[in-house]
């Protein structure tokens, strides 16, 4: 399975912020596991690296983002995304286009966001952290 996360979720997890850690630490832990591959992309550790920075400063943000991106896999946006979300008329927020774009072109089957309605426009699944643990961890 191909999971995108969302710039929320690196934040909770980077920050340490509960409830949410308990369930996004789950997450990304999952990519250690040989049946996921977890996607996201250079948007959303800018975003991730800019919260981590603002709670625990730059040397200790610069760590956490080199232990977080060795497990990731990136996901690209290029002209393809950008011209993708620049086109969908459904996309109101530029940064959640790229994402999904992201996503899609990763071959993702299902996008962990603690802002689901800013993916209304989706045609994958979209999740919060905990529905994805329930869903997809608790049952194997």
């Amino acid at each position: 399975m191909n999971i995108f996360l969302d710039a929320n979720i690196l934040v909770s997890v980077l920050n340490k912020e509960y409830p949410l850690f308990s369930y996004s630490s789950r997450i990304v832990s999952l990519a250690d596991h040989k049946n996921f591959n977890v996607y996201t992309s250079p948007v959303c550790l800018a975003i991730a690296f800019y919260f981590a920075e603002k709670k625990s400063g730059t040397t200790v943000a610069k760590k956490k983002m080199q232990l977080l991106v060795s497990k990731f896999l990136i996901a690209e946006v290029g002209q393809n995304e950008v011209m993708a979300t620049a086109q969908n008329k459904m996309v109101d927020d530029f940064e959640d286009g790229l994402e999904y774009y992201a996503a899609i072109n990763s071959s993702c089957n299902v996008i962990v966001t603690e802002n689901k309605k800013d993916f209304y426009f989706s045609e994958i699944e979209i999740l919060n952290a905990e529905e994805f643990v329930l869903k997809y961890l608790l049952h194997q």
